[in-house]
């Protein structure tokens, strides 16, 4: 039996030398030292022996299969440092090859567009407002001069959620929330960046849902030639300073009296190209002086506070600048379009 054991220890020993991974070093573990395997049958065996022989023996035993798994240990440790040396040396970078090019994004036009008149503005003194896109009736409409059945709520074909609810039409309900709120402390001067949605079919001057921004100061003595002088600055710091501006007559609901502003053809410079129709002028926003009963309804005092507002499309305004023929290539996400805006970043 102690030959045997002997034989048993020389072939383990050499057969861990031989594993070439983890794997065969845990079937070499189980065919010597497991519940099955040869060393637990020399045990099982020991009961055969005299008294005197067995503590002799098992600790012979003991021996073997101390030495047996001491080896294992070592040669599993081996192993583990070959194989993480192995994965190193093949994970090694060349850090003298160049660089794989990394694909950078831009930003869109629309949101260049917004930014650009947000920086614009908050740099004469606006602060940017925003409101909910789910709009109650009254703000939407009844606070801004439109109560139900205006003929002009027409001009604005709505999503109704219920007789109550709407999407917005306009980004004018910021404003009426924004007066209510702060009708205590006077004076307020805001714009209302926003999406906005009405029942147009889609073309490539019209969408469902686009996006508007929306001027609004309110104080004292707040007159028609702050509202000329505002729109001017805007005019030429957006489109250049040579371009002119002209205010013709309208109607809006909320501001008395009303106007639309056109700018000078970039294109042709006033004489009259098909850009702009033989006119030389490109119609490009609405605006007026607040309507008293707005102010009224909001908390204000009509014969005290005077404002102005303006409401812009930056679709219209980027399509402008930037030569852009349909509004639905802003909503199309095709990069061969949006790449073209890289230049401009």
């Amino acid at each position: 039996m102690q030959e045997r054991l002997q034989e048993l220890q020389a072939e383990a020993l050499k057969k861990i030398e031989q594993s070439a991974n983890v794997k065969e070093l845990n079937e070499v573990r189980v065919a010597y030292l497991g519940k099955k395997g040869p060393i637990t049958e020399v045990l099982r065996g020991m009961g055969k022996l005299s008294a005197e022989e067995r503590p002799k023996m098992g600790a012979l035993v003991n021996e073997v299969r101390e030495k047996i798994s001491q080896k294992i240990e070592e040669k599993q440790a081996e192993l583990e440092d070959a194989a993480v040396a192995e994965k190193l040396a093949s994970e090694t970078i060349d850090v003298t090859l160049p660089g794989r090019p990394v694909k950078v994004g831009t930003h869109h036009p629309l949101t260049k567009m917004i930014e650009e008149i947000e920086d614009l503005f908050i740099g004469m003194g606006y602060q940017i407002a925003e409101g909910p896109e789910v709009e109650q009736d009254y703000y939407n409409f009844e606070a801004l001069n439109l109560p139900k059945g205006h003929p002009a709520r027409d001009m604005q074909d709505s999503f109704y959620i219920t007789e109550e609810i709407l999407l917005r039409t306009h980004t004018s309900p910021v404003q009426a929330r924004t007066m209510e709120e702060n009708q205590s402390k006077g004076s307020i001067r805001i714009i209302c960046p926003g999406k906005v949605y009405r029942r147009d079919n889609d073309d490539a001057t019209h969408s469902h849902q686009f996006m508007q921004i929306e001027g609004l100061v309110v104080g004292e003595n707040i007159r028609m030639s702050d509202l000329k002088g505002t729109l001017e600055v805007f005019a030429k710091k957006i489109f250049g300073e040579d371009r002119e501006i002209r205010l013709r007559p309208s109607f809006f609901p909320f501001t008395e009296p009303s106007v639309e502003m056109d700018i000078s053809c970039k294109i042709c410079g006033g004489t009259g190209c098909n850009v702009c129709k033989g006119t030389g002028w490109i119609e490009i926003l609405g605006a007026g002086m607040v309507h008293p009963n707005v102010l009224q309804m909001t908390g204000y005092d009509p014969k005290k506070y005077t404002g102005f507002a303006f409401g812009m499309g930056p679709e219209r305004i980027a399509m402008l600048k930037y030569g852009i023929d349909d509004i639905r290539h802003f909503y199309t996400n095709d990069v061969r379009f949006l790449k073209q805006f890289a230049k401009h970043e």
